[in-house]
């Protein structure tokens, strides 16, 4: 198991989709919330009707964890608390995303990604 990175990768995004989930569930945030935006970062896919570039750019920039990670802090701070919810639902939506083996993108092409290349 430990020589195989790829199903690492897809293990590691189910525990931290888990975990996100249950910090959604533990602070008592609105569910029908999480069920309207859990797929609101894949409309970044949209960038792929211009050209390869845009989309990979796009999709990328929605589906790193550095801005979600910057707002939970942020709302951890209590700078924006109101933003934790839309964090974690950010967060859960890309180890989904890992969890299910889609990862970053390459310019080559929308199905080159990290997990590939891994």
């Amino acid at each position: 198991m430990f020589k195989n990175p790829r199903l690492l990768l897809h293990i590691e995004g189910a525990c931290l989709f888990v975990l996100t989930l249950w910090f959604y569930y533990t602070g008592n945030y609105r569910w029908w919330i999480f069920a309207v935006l859990f797929f609101t970062p894949d409309l970044a896919m949209l960038g792929y009707l211009k050209d390869v570039k845009l989309g990979t750019t796009c999709y990328n920039f929605t589906h790193t964890l550095s801005l979600p990670v910057a707002l939970l802090l942020i709302g951890l701070m209590g700078v924006a608390p109101r933003g934790i919810p839309y964090a974690l639902i950010w967060l859960s939506h890309i180890e989904f995303d890992r969890m299910l083996g889609f990862g970053l993108k390459y310019a080559t092409g929308f199905k080159d990604t990290h997990f590939q290349r891994v």
